[in-house]
């Protein structure tokens, strides 16, 4: 006969069981979460690059790499092919404007000059004997004039005696052709000496035109041999400091070589350079931030200019304090384009988790897990950027390289 177990031993042998089963649970719960810690990644948080987001203020920009020139430079060419004759200038000194520099050979500028003003003066003489040829020409011709005048009122005077004869039978009819045929003859003399006259005044008036157009030219090519031969007294064409000087005398130079270079060495702008991929995006006027170490200038673009050189585009930015006392020439600074300006959106540091803008996947903390997230990153100004959608103020985001990870869609983080 079966025995009936008491209903208190049947509820220790239930607790006895829930609690085997739950210890069992237990276990294997803490074995898997043991794996799987064991088996999933994990980073120090003292490893990585945490970014909080937060809310301010944007300028998009674009970077580049420049240098400080001065505002002012000008380089002095020489102005012929000759050599160095003396030297009056050292490199790197003060000059004022006007200051003589070096001396170039001028022999041969000399010689033109003098070979010019020779022939000056033969155009000068010729001009004078021209003149004086046709002005006693003149004078001569006036007097046959005169006189041819009278020989025709005389003769006009016997063809009208003789006229008044034959009517009265006085002289004969041959006489009579005679007196008119010396009429004629003196009025066709007068008037080719005053034809004569006119061609003589406008031949000698060519020749001097001529002369004065050949004078014309030899002015204008002495004043231009002069301004070389002045040119060869290398001067400072404003006061700064000589930066470039050939200061070896007896050197050969070419037409057109630099022979000096001044400087203002307290006025400056910048030159930037970057890749012809942005030159699309830049423009005259555009803010540019200007940064050497921890001090930051602000600058405008001045000149986009137009060549492209090796895929490189460059451009000149002038500065809010162009005699700032950091700046000093050929300093390397970094140059900051600013294309955008945003207020009041999410903001993270920069990183190298981050690239370019755009949809991208960025791991986000909460709880000690960095999950993988997709966020729409928008405007960077190199220190910082913008996140459009994806994440909201608070949140945490690894910001440093996790290409290591990207195949992982989580990854714990350590503290």
């Amino acid at each position: 006969m079966d025995t009936l177990i008491s209903p208190h031993i049947i509820t220790r042998r239930k607790r006895k069981t829930v609690i085997v089963v739950a210890a069992l649970l237990a276990t294997l719960s803490l074995t898997a979460w043991a794996i799987n810690r064991a088996v999933s990644p994990s980073v120090d948080a003292s490893n990585v690059s945490i970014a909080t987001v937060h809310s301010g203020s944007i300028a998009n920009t674009i970077n580049a790499s420049g240098i400080v020139i001065p505002v002012h430079e000008e380089l002095v060419s020489s102005p012929i092919q000759t050599r160095v004759a003396k030297v009056h200038a050292k490199l790197g000194q003060q000059v004022q404007a006007g200051e003589l520099l070096l001396e170039l050979d001028s022999r041969t500028i000399q010689l033109a000059v003098d070979s010019i003003k020779e022939q000056l003066a033969q155009q000068e003489n010729r001009i004078l004997a021209l003149t004086l040829e046709m002005e006693q020409k003149r004078k001569q011709l006036l007097s046959a004039i005169e006189l041819l005048q009278l020989d025709l009122e005389a003769s006009r005077v016997r063809l009208s005696r003789n006229q008044t004869l034959r009517k009265a039978g006085g002289v004969s009819a041959e006489d009579l052709l005679t007196s008119e045929l010396n009429v004629k003859r003196n009025e066709i003399q007068l008037r080719q000496h005053h034809e004569q006259l006119d061609d003589n005044k406008r031949v000698t008036n060519s020749n001097i035109e001529g002369a004065r157009l050949q004078k014309s030219i030899l002015q204008k090519q002495l004043a231009e041999q002069q301004q070389l031969l002045a040119q060869t007294q290398v001067r400072a064409p404003f006061g700064g400091m000589l930066t470039w000087l050939l200061a070896d005398e007896g050197a050969s130079v070419a037409t057109g070589q630099l022979v000096a270079k001044v400087s203002e060495l307290n006025n400056y702008k910048v030159e930037a350079s970057l890749s012809d991929f942005h030159a699309r995006a830049l423009s005259a006027g555009q803010q540019v931030l200007v940064e050497q170490g921890n001090v930051k200038l602000k600058g405008e673009v001045q000149t986009v200019l137009p060549e492209i050189q090796n895929g490189t585009v460059k451009l000149l930015v002038t500065l809010a304090e162009p005699h700032h006392a950091i700046l000093r020439n050929k300093l390397r600074v970094e140059v900051n384009i600013i294309t955008e300006q945003k207020q009041h959106t999410l903001l993270a540091d920069y990183g190298p988790a981050f690239n370019g803008r755009g949809p991208q996947d960025i791991f986000v903390v909460r709880d000690g897990i960095a999950r993988k997230t997709t966020l729409n990153i928008g405007a960077s100004d190199g220190k910082a950027v913008e996140i459009l959608s994806g994440a909201r103020a608070g949140d945490q985001l690894i910001i440093s390289d996790t290409s290591r990870y990207k195949e992982r869609d989580s990854v714990r983080v350590a503290q």
